[in-house]
């Protein structure tokens, strides 16, 4: 478990260390004029009021290259932009989608609220999330990641090798329907296996069939739930006691059931086990 925790931060560091260097190259192709402010001059007559307050303006000058070209800097906005949202891009292309769904899931069915809160279902999701993708992200780090750092591959060679890892991963847990049905959208042709297909397609198919997915675990783990709700639904109707709210009586069974079939191991260990 140890060298589970010291792999994932070293990879989150290492990914954050290719980030700077990205923002760093970005910004090197463009030159950014510092805010400047004119100094007043010591003359001897008195300037007259205009031209004071042209001495006080602070001037802001943006340039690109040899001041022409903006291609740098649009390049630098499109960097800062994908870092920004870097964190949806990796919840949405990884395994933490069906997980968190999934959690939630199981807290709804057992009617317990907001215990456990929502800040133990997402850590939970994430840590679950960095133990299934760490096959993937270690492989990104050998192909992609390290080489770059030593300055053997370039940028765009680098995110080539490093998105394949990521694309076997996508198209490993995506059925062809799923596929078949953005192909067909798209209205791609010349399709004759997995390496044809772009990133455009398997992506938004990855993603639906993550969520069918987790809503078909949801349901049957709503199953033994739904079916003790009845029970004590029908035990209070036929004892009289329509005004007592049946969830009252039925949470404290749902919770000694979930916990006599130790179910955060049960649920846990088939939700792992759907990804490989």
């Amino acid at each position: 478990m140890k060298k589970t925790i010291i792999k994932v931060f070293l990879i989150f560091v290492t990914v954050m260390a290719v980030s700077g260097v990205f923002c760093q190259k970005i910004y090197a192709t463009g030159i950014i004029d510092a805010v400047t402010m004119e100094e007043p001059t010591e003359e001897g007559d008195a300037a007259s009021s205009e031209d004071e307050d042209s001495r006080n303006l602070i001037s802001i000058g943006i340039a690109a290259g040899d001041g022409s070209d903006l291609a740098s800097v649009l390049q630098m906005l499109l960097v800062l932009t994908i870092l920004s949202l870097a964190p949806s891009i990796l919840i949405l292309l990884t395994s933490f989608t069906r997980i968190i769904i999934v959690l939630h899931f199981i807290r709804t069915a057992m009617g317990t609220q907001t215990v456990p809160p929502n800040q133990v279902l997402t850590g939970l999701a994430l840590f679950l999330t960095f133990f299934i993708m760490m096959p993937t992200f270690t492989e990104i780090n050998n192909v992609a990641i390290k080489p770059l750092a030593n300055n053997e591959i370039s940028a765009e060679e680098a995110f080539e090798r490093g998105v394949e890892p990521l694309r076997d991963f996508m198209i490993r847990q995506t059925p062809d329907q799923d596929i078949k049905t953005f192909v067909e959208i798209a209205q791609l042709e010349d399709i004759e296996d997995y390496d044809d297909i772009p990133l455009t397609v398997i992506i938004p198919s990855f993603i639906i069939s993550e969520l069918r997915i987790a809503f078909t675990i949801g349901f049957l783990i709503y199953l033994p739930f739904i079916v003790i709700d009845m029970v004590v639904a029908s035990t209070l109707m036929s004892m009289g006691m329509m005004m007592l709210a049946p969830t009252i009586i039925s949470l404290p069974f749902k919770v000694l059931l979930f916990v006599m079939v130790d179910g955060w191991n049960l649920v846990i260990k088939n939700l792992v086990m759907t990804f490989y």
